[in-house]
């Protein structure tokens, strides 16, 4: 047997909704489909049940609680006293810090920007229009330009209209500001990586998007004269960061104190597994209801998308992994240190473009296409991981 089969070991996920879990995913792509086909109010009929302000939706109630469902699980599973205890690990959090938050969002900017704007701009349409949300608190005059939109009124709700690509553009950047807070975990089990620390990168990845997913977002939509809601993404952070974090917290410290940790970790934990992914699956049900007509009518949209999300994810992983051979890091450090860069916290990017963009815009659609390829594209990576373990030292 060879080094990295001993120490790779027999970890698989044994729970049905893991293992599958891209079969789910792509189950829950065509059945939103054919309930957009079938129902096609039924999607309609649960965005109108939202939050709104100034006569626009800007809360999806239904997405809200749904996101909720998926955030709290892997917040709970947070322990804070390990993020105190993190100095002996600052070579992989710094590794993690650096690709994530100064090399990760540009990355992601720059290749949409070149793939939808330039090289897919005539296939998807160069006069192709999106209507998206007002950003909150902006109350324009109808025919007034803002970024790269124009204010139309559509049913008596004013709108901004802009270009199809740049609304798919917005959707990537959401992802590419947003680090793995949660498949990451199923990712570094599976090749063998340090639990613990990636435990203790998650918190500081979840602490860290507080302050700085709404200045990097604001700044690249900025950049791609894209609205920039900022009160709205504000209110985003704290409604699907911020709330489950402060819910987690303290649910695991009163459960902890009352049922023991051994109850905890063993049985609690596993109720919330099913509870995370069928709650993603319901949103991934709704979405593509709604989406549905879209991606019939012009299918290969999806592909333009998934192309730079693709090769944005296969680069990042490849500087992580390759930084983290460079600073010698054990495997078990160096692999949840490269996948945590790699994937995306895809929960709080289709959160936000709903919140910010609405249920129908194109970076709604964007964000979805994030969690079509991240299944299939981390578990290849998974794979590459284990085949490369004894690139790197396996202990101190």
């Amino acid at each position: 047997m060879s080094t990295s089969a001993q120490m790779v070991g027999d970890r698989k996920m044994t729970n049905v909704f893991e293992r599958f879990l891209s079969i789910w995913v792509g189950l829950a792509i065509v059945g939103g489909i054919v309930l957009g086909k079938a129902a096609p109010d039924l999607a309609h009929s649960l965005d109108g049940m939202a939050i709104y302000h100034n006569g626009a939706p800007v809360v999806s109630i239904p997405i809200a609680i749904c996101l909720f469902l998926m955030m709290y699980p892997i917040m709970v599973k947070i322990d804070f006293t390990r993020v105190v205890k993190s100095g002996k690990s600052v070579k992989p959090i710094f590794l993690t810090l650096l690709v994530n938050w100064a090399i990760k969002p540009f990355t992601m900017y720059a290749l949409a920007s070149l793939f939808l704007g330039v090289l897919f701009r005539g296939f998807i349409g160069p006069d192709e229009v999106d209507l998206v949300k007002m950003p909150l608190g902006l109350d324009l005059p109808v025919g007034a330009s803002h970024g790269a939109g124009m204010v139309v009124l559509v049913d008596g709700i004013k709108m901004l209209q802009i270009p199809l690509w740049r609304s798919y553009l917005a959707g990537c950047i959401l992802l590419g500001i947003a680090p793995c807070t949660a498949m990451v975990l199923v990712w570094s089990y599976l090749a063998r990586g340090n639990d613990g620390l990636t435990l203790v990168m998650v918190a500081i990845n979840s602490l860290t998007m507080l302050v700085l997913y709404g200045v990097l977002g604001g700044f690249l939509l900025g950049i791609g004269r894209l609205p920039v809601p900022w009160q709205a993404l504000l209110l985003s952070i704290g409604a699907y960061v911020a709330l489950p974090l402060v819910a987690g917290y303290f649910s695991r410290k009163w459960i902890v104190a009352s049922r023991g940790k051994v109850w905890f970790e063993e049985k609690f934990l596993n109720y919330l597994t099913p509870v995370t992914i069928m709650a993603l699956l319901a949103t991934l049900v709704l979405l593509f209801s709604f989406k549905g007509e879209v991606i019939l009518a012009n299918p290969l949209t999806i592909l333009w998308i998934a192309i730079p999300l693709t090769i944005q994810t296969l680069a990042i992983f490849s500087l992580g992994y390759g930084l983290a051979r460079l600073l010698n890091l054990r495997y078990m450090d160096a692999a949840p240190a490269a996948m945590i860069g790699a994937s995306n916290h895809f929960e709080v990017a289709i959160a936000t473009a709903v919140m910010l963009f609405g249920l129908s815009s194109g970076a709604a659609l964007a964000t979805v296409v994030g969690v079509l390829i991240e299944v299939p594209i981390m578990l290849f990576l998974v794979k590459i991981c284990l085949r490369t373990g004894h690139w790197f030292r396996l202990e101190d």
